[in-house]
């Protein structure tokens, strides 16, 4: 039998409804027999997630707030689960595990604990629900003693666990320290899981399922009605993903990519719809759009060095690049002339060192002129059918041209992937729609 590892989001199972959506997806496919489900998350725009809900708690207790605050609020949260396990029918008791938990969290058991307990209790019900066993992640998920994650520590005591079990659930976002404290990823906790679990069970099919039906060709807050991207490799979505696209975290790849698993992205509320697949390789491409994706962030500054004959100086670069390593500020683009270097970096990150870094650029390189410029924005064009498309750049190019968009850089990589532009902050939204437009309609 085939292996799929399937994960689910909080809004797909933000309540009872959606749980037996999810159990009808899980049952209608055998194949589905691991499952890593996130915690509750909105049943309305006004909602709260369980998991913000319990960082909450978490910082009521640090702040000694008075008892009957902490317990009113620690009642909403179980009232959350109390009420998906009443409109289940589940003949179903967590108030033991309710009483540990709270007892845990007054007794300082830390911010990562108090917040995995949102997966862990939606991870106990589902497998309830579904008559699955249940596989603690904190029993088989690992982090080492610096915090990072333990991947071959994971990889080999999870592979031995999941073979005692033909259909399981494991909770996403978190799990343990060597000094046995829980301990969560920084951010799209659910999505590594799965992808761990995935790699783990040596899965045929990584299926993550969220709440739109597949990676949009951009940000529909942007562009509206975007088309969704059929197949995308590993590489075209960390792309995508790096510059603000937002459907699959990017740390999630990583394992699914070392075992060559194809992940689908797919819509809990239409699951009949293909999705996407990301895949490690793809010998064909889009020759309608010749584009794969498009997208964009704000929040970059231009630190601009000018010398003459800086181009025959022995170790230029490298000691600008140091300067920014001294100050734990990292580049994104370095796009540059003969006589002219530009380092692209987050405003954000050069904000609290910006004129000890400019010093120490001027101490190491004594450049005749050095200007920062804020309000950049960043585009990516990413398709790998550029490479077979001839006068992609240009396409690219006209279109912002075509609606008063003056492109303050642009570079393409030697793997003619991507085509990244810098432009005016205030001509994002613009740039994003003309080049949609261009490609696509």
């Amino acid at each position: 039998m085939s292996i799929k590892v399937v994960k689910f989001g909080g809004s797909s199972l933000a309540d009872a409804k959606q749980f037996r959506r999810v159990a009808e997806i899980i049952k209608a496919d055998p194949s589905r027999r691991y499952v890593v489900p996130s915690a509750p998350g909105k049943r309305f725009s006004d909602d709260v997630k369980v998991t913000d809900m319990l960082y909450t708690l978490y910082e009521l207790v640090k702040s000694r707030a008075d008892a009957s605050v902490i317990d009113a609020h620690y009642d909403k949260i179980k009232e959350r689960y109390n009420g998906i396990i009443a409109e289940l029918g589940l003949n179903f008791d967590l108030s033991g595990e309710y009483e540990y938990i709270k007892n845990a969290v007054l007794h300082n058991a830390g911010r990562d604990f108090a917040a995995s307990r949102g997966e862990y209790l939606n991870g106990l019900i589902l497998a309830k629900y579904l008559g699955f066993d249940f596989v603690d992640a904190e029993n088989v998920i690992y982090f080492k003693d610096n915090g990072s994650f333990d991947e071959e520590k994971t990889n080999d005591m999870l592979s031995m666990e999941l073979k005692d079990h033909k259909y399981a659930v494991i909770p996403g976002f978190y799990g343990t320290s060597p000094n046995g404290h829980i301990v969560t990823f920084s951010r799209g906790g659910s999505d590594i899981t799965g992808s761990i679990v995935a790699r783990a069970a040596e899965a045929d099919l990584y299926e993550n399922w969220t709440d739109v039906s597949g990676f949009m060709m951009a940000d529909p807050r942007i562009i509206k009605n975007p088309q969704a991207i059929d197949t995308i490799t590993y590489r075209e979505l960390r792309e995508l993903s790096y510059m603000g696209a937002t459907v699959l975290h990017e740390d999630a790849i990583f394992p699914v990519r070392y075992a060559g698993i194809p992940i689908n992205i797919k819509n809990t509320n239409s699951p009949e719809d293909r999705g996407t697949m990301i895949v490690s390789q793809a010998s064909g491409y889009d020759t309608e759009h010749v584009i794969t994706g498009i997208a964009g962030k704000k929040g970059f500054s231009v630190i601009t060095i000018e010398k003459d004959m800086m181009n025959s100086e022995i170790g230029f670069g490298r000691k600008v690049l140091e300067a920014l390593e001294d100050f734990s500020i990292s580049f994104e683009h370095l796009p540059s002339g003969i006589d002219t270097m530009s380092v692209v970096v987050s405003t954000a990150n050069l904000e609290p060192s910006r004129e000890r870094l400019l010093q120490a650029i001027t101490r190491r390189v004594k450049p005749d002129s050095l200007t920062v410029e804020d309000g950049i924005a960043l585009i990516a064009v990413v398709g790998r059918g550029m490479v077979k498309a001839r006068g992609t750049a240009a396409r690219v190019c006209l279109a912002a041209s075509n609606a008063g968009v003056n492109i303050r850089m642009i570079d393409q990589g030697s793997s003619e992937l991507n085509i990244i532009m810098g432009i005016d902050e205030e001509d994002f939204n613009t740039a994003l729609n003309a080049i949609y437009n261009e490609f696509v309609k």
